[in-house]
């Protein structure tokens, strides 16, 4: 499948997968629509999912734009496939057995989590320039999560909701949560380091 066919396909999948997230917690939810909005994006696979989407929708219509400029930079595409492979890879090792979905909710389950997470990492195995991707480049990776991470603690200390079970400080307490935290950040850092050997890898196998 050429690579812009991926693109449009990964562009659709991404897309249908976070709206109808969205109107579903729309749908159970009993708190008001604009704190149901904010809750929504205070999940970490939402905000991964929808930079996925996002970057796939951008790099398809490749209309000239800031945005095109700056996704295509070097690693860029690494970023988004290690943020997405966490998403994954929490869900399967310690959220996929803490509740049973159904029906459409199930669908929308795999295609954030499991779905989306594949594809984009077969995506990068073939499109990435695995010669421009660097150790370098580690740091500015971490970010992201750095601030999602800084982000829910002080929203989670003042709302008292916290997205993920890990991070409940009320029922964890806060000793515990930073040592989840610190446990967090480190599969980020294995993950990352894995990334860039895989490339550093293939990069010889492409001179």
């Amino acid at each position: 499948m050429a690579k812009n066919n991926l693109l449009l396909l990964g562009s659709i999948i991404g897309w249908f997968a976070v709206i109808t997230q969205y109107v579903l917690m729309l749908n159970v939810s009993i708190e008001t629509t604009s704190e149901t909005t904010i809750r929504f994006f205070s999940y970490f696979t939402i905000l991964s999912n929808t930079l996925v989407a996002v970057y796939f929708t951008v790099m398809w219509l490749k209309k000239p734009s800031l945005l095109l400029l700056r996704l295509q930079k070097p690693g860029i595409l690494t970023a988004v496939t290690l943020y997405i492979s966490i998403v994954g890879l929490v869900y399967q090792l310690v959220l996929r057995n803490l509740w049973s979905p159904t029906g459409m909710q199930k669908l929308v389950d795999e295609l954030l989590h499991s779905v989306m997470p594949l594809f984009v990492i077969v995506f990068w195995y073939l499109y990435e320039n695995h010669k421009a991707t660097s150790w370098k480049l580690i740091p500015k990776w971490l970010i992201f999560p750095s601030l999602y991470l800084v982000y829910i603690l002080i929203r989670g200390h003042f709302s008292n909701y916290y997205p993920y079970p890990f991070m409940d400080v009320t029922q964890l307490g806060f000793n515990k949560v930073l040592l989840n935290s610190g446990i967090l950040v480190l599969v980020f850092v294995a993950v990352a380091f894995g990334f860039v050997g895989i490339s550093s890898l293939l990069s010889k196998e492409q001179k």
